[in-house]
């Protein structure tokens, strides 16, 4: 629940926005059809309400839903490109902490690991084996 509290805030302010939207899109409904002198239904009221909602997804939503959404996913998630500096730096510093602390240190790096969910265990770069990140070379 915590670690993804921002798209659960982002979920309730979309919730909040579009049930406002739609019940002040009624109470303008109701106003329109009492100035001409017609019954509010909600049928008439459900397919204008649909379609002003649809052009504004189309022309704002749909093009900042990608932005974000695209851009967290192949930026954190997705792409390779990515991770490799984050894997790099992982690996290295993971190198250096076993040089400075011998035996207590994959005891160390299990307790970083364990405080900032890092998932997926020790970082290991594409093309380069434990033995080499071990003895530091390439």
């Amino acid at each position: 629940m915590k670690r993804y509290a921002y798209a659960w805030l982002t979920g309730l302010f979309f919730l909040v926005s579009i049930m406002g939207h739609w019940i002040f899109g009624w109470f303008a409904f109701v106003d329109e059809q009492q100035a001409l002198h017609q019954t509010p239904s909600l049928t008439p009221y459900l397919v204008e309400m649909g379609r002003d909602t649809f052009e504004n997804w189309q022309s704002e939503f749909l093009q900042l839903i990608w932005q974000v959404v695209g851009l967290a996913y192949f930026l954190y998630v997705g792409s390779p490109a990515s991770k490799e500096n984050d894997d790099r730096s992982e690996a290295k510093l993971d190198v250096l902490i076993r040089l400075q602390a011998g035996e207590k240190a994959e005891d160390i790096i299990a307790d970083i690991d364990r405080r900032y969910l890092r998932a997926g265990g020790h970082s290991k770069p594409h093309g380069h084996t434990d033995a080499n990140l071990a003895s530091g070379r390439e």
